[in-house]
């Protein structure tokens, strides 16, 4: 969960500082809403070994989160973490390093208005191309134009479960 602050309002920077991005982003990853989804799977998906983890930074505003959610199976309460891209390195990459991970999108559902975007992206998840997928969900993208590229501000997911089968109109 992120961090409560007193103000009513939290601003984001009208700019990103230079050293709040690692990396400059590739002009074909960050020109359009369908580049950065396909950038943001591609650079997680792969075999078991390190990612480039600069082009992952380099698709996310600085702010920006990642927020899996957890539905506790007993009590049915669904919880959600806050993560920055950093801590979202340090908890998958561990993972990553042992471990085949190959994210799809199935579809997406995606609404604009001037420079902001909100696509609700359904994914499924492998250890291998062409194996059957270990688990699917809804990852809700959150993103900003700022006049010359997009931005990751959040994303914010969902896994499906026996009791919470994704809904038919957002595998279309």
């Amino acid at each position: 969960m992120a961090a409560q602050s007193s103000s009513p309002q939290t601003t984001l920077p009208t700019a990103p500082a230079a050293s709040a991005v690692s990396a400059t982003a590739k002009p074909g990853d960050v020109d359009t809403i369908e580049h950065i989804l396909a950038a943001t799977y591609d650079v997680i998906s792969g075999p078991a070994g390190s990612r480039d983890w600069d082009r992952f930074r380099s698709l996310f505003y600085p702010g920006a989160r990642l927020i899996p959610s957890h539905r506790d199976e007993k009590t049915n309460v669904v919880s959600a973490h806050a993560l920055t891209p950093d801590e979202y390195i340090a908890r998958a990459g561990a993972f990553f390093s042992k471990e085949g991970f190959y994210e799809d999108t199935l579809a997406n559902r995606i609404e604009t208005w001037d420079n902001i975007a909100h696509v609700w992206s359904t994914y499924e998840s492998r250890h291998a191309k062409g194996e059957k997928p270990f688990a699917r969900g809804i990852n809700s993208f959150q993103l900003m134009f700022d006049g010359t590229r997009w931005w990751v501000l959040t994303i914010y997911w969902e896994a499906e479960d026996a009791k919470h089968p994704l809904p038919e109109k957002f595998l279309k």
